[in-house]
């Protein structure tokens, strides 16, 4: 059975994910904050086994490095949740975002069977990339700090930048070496949905046009810390009483 883009199996698994994060946290929210961790940081190294999985042969290995957002955010993941890193925590909630659009916005991975491993180590890894750094907060492990919006658009910023220059060079050291193939990680080189097809037109320079992201995560970080700013607002209005 094909997983398919905005096709009713494709929106099955967008609502039993959904209901798979919720199961955990009713399962994990009266348990000690010790297990929680334990179960959290299990399920964290998700991301890792499909990272190792695709860079197996007989898959390149160049083409298949650690290198997209979703990858960083599971090399980060089992970090934040044992060390309860505020700064790092509230990046990845920023960050999930990046595999929430992974799971919607599949295009890639259409022809992909429900029940077959590159499904699995598609879906499930990047499921938990955006329900653990939620389940963090929501249990309590690490609280959001409006304050790290700045860090968490800096650090994105940083990190997109250098990697545009590793596609160049990968691009060019397979360009001259006939090697037959281009990478395009975290999507600097080119549009991969409709979204960034539509940066795209605006922007038609491979780089540039995906700092028309920065803004719209802006304002998706502005929204998850809009209560928390007015909360603390509100403090520091009563505190002057």
């Amino acid at each position: 059975m094909k997983w398919g883009n905005f096709t009713p199996v494709h929106f099955a698994s967008l609502a039993i994910g959904a209901l798979i994060i919720l199961a955990i946290f009713l399962i994990l929210r009266k348990r000690s904050q010790t297990v929680q961790t334990a179960v959290l940081g299990v399920l964290s190294f998700a991301g890792i086994a499909a990272i190792i999985y695709n860079m197996l042969p007989p898959n390149n290995v160049l083409q298949n490095l650690p290198l997209q957002l979703c990858s960083l955010n599971a090399m980060l993941l089992p970090i934040v949740v044992f060390t309860k890193n505020k700064t790092l925590g509230n990046l990845l909630l920023a960050w999930c975002l990046g595999a929430i659009c992974a799971l919607i916005l599949n295009n890639e991975c259409v022809n992909m069977d429900i029940f077959g491993l590159d499904f699995a180590f598609y879906y499930y890894p990047h499921l938990m990339e955006c329900g653990i750094p939620i389940l963090l907060f929501a249990l309590g492990h690490i609280k959001k700090d409006p304050k790290c919006i700045l860090s968490s658009l800096v650090i994105s910023l940083a990190a997109y930048t250098v990697i545009h220059f590793i596609n160049l060079w990968i691009n060019d050291y397979a360009a001259a070496n006939d090697l037959g193939f281009s990478v395009n990680y975290m999507f600097s080189m080119q549009p991969n949905n409709p979204l960034s097809d539509l940066l795209y037109s605006l922007v038609p320079y491979k780089y540039f046009y995906m700092l028309l992201y920065f803004p719209l995560i802006a304002v998706y970080l502005a929204i998850v810390y809009l209560p928390d700013m007015i909360r603390s607002k509100k403090a520091g209005e009563a505190g002057k009483k």
